[in-house]
């Protein structure tokens, strides 16, 4: 499925105008805002004489650049503004969440063979072991601030452990547990279901610090068998079938925008 580019809209200068950021931004930056590669490989093509401002050529990383005004090219190719693209998937246990593993492992990235996913980028991490909900998007605007601690937006996991997990220890992980130097502190924490040898609790956190639940788990003794992401605010995995993906809804992208501020 490709991506369609919008429609550029020409002001007097006959410039294009990407009706994104409406700020001054490294040229670099502008690159990866409008969509068009990570701000990484952005670097290395202003590095190589690739890009160039108003027809000008620039190796200048620190060249500043108006994305509502400045005619921004990379090899004489106009950028424009790739169209939005907001998607979930259901992720499978067992993939990394990055686009290229130095080690070979399968990615995320595997998931989304039949889509055009050169601009799209996890918002967050889920590690290997972990599974379900997880956005991509080319709107670096909204992932950066659904990734700010300060958006204190909720995702809910359901986990699954080895043993019985009581109310005083379901306390702990509310009141927050010290690890390696960190406080880790979930805003929710309860039971669903206990069996003989397992049982399921649900957890919501307003921060990502890295494996964060298996941590706290850690710390009072648990083994964690599963790890699923079931929602990220009032965004919710559902039915999605594992390994598949698809596209938010204009309802889901109004409130992930507003909640975020945008």
């Amino acid at each position: 499925m490709k991506q369609k580019r919008s429609t550029p809209v020409r002001n007097k200068g006959n410039r294009v105008t990407a009706g994104d950021a409406g700020k001054r931004v490294t040229i670099a930056r502008a690159l990866s805002k409008l969509g068009y590669c990570s701000r990484t490989q952005a670097e290395k093509l202003v590095l190589g004489g690739r890009v160039s401002i108003g027809g000008r050529k620039t190796t200048d990383l620190s060249q500043w650049v108006d994305i509502d005004s400045d005619r921004i090219a990379v090899d004489g190719k106009a950028v424009l503004a790739e169209e939005k693209t907001y998607l979930m998937l259901n992720k499978p246990r067992g993939l990394v969440t990055t686009r290229h593993d130095p080690e070979g492992r399968p990615t995320v990235f595997d998931c989304l063979k039949d889509i055009d996913s050169t601009f799209l980028s996890p918002v967050g991490r889920l590690d290997k072991a972990s599974e379900g909900l997880l956005l991509f998007t080319n709107d670096t605007v909204l992932a950066q601030r659904l990734l700010d601690p300060e958006t204190h937006l909720g995702k809910i996991y359901h986990v699954q452990i080895a043993g019985q997990i009581d109310d005083a220890q379901l306390a702990r992980m509310t009141a927050g547990i010290h690890d390696d130097g960190e406080l880790l502190r979930a805003a929710h924490a309860g039971p669903l279901r206990t069996g003989d040898k397992n049982s399921w609790i649900e957890m919501e956190l307003q921060e990502g610090r890295n494996r964060q639940i298996r941590r706290m788990l850690d710390v009072l003794g648990f083994e964690v068998l599963r790890l699923l992401r079931v929602s990220i605010g009032t965004i919710v995995l559902g039915d999605l079938p594992k390994g598949a993906t698809r596209s938010l809804t204009a309802d889901e992208i109004a409130y992930l925008r507003k909640r975020t501020g945008l």
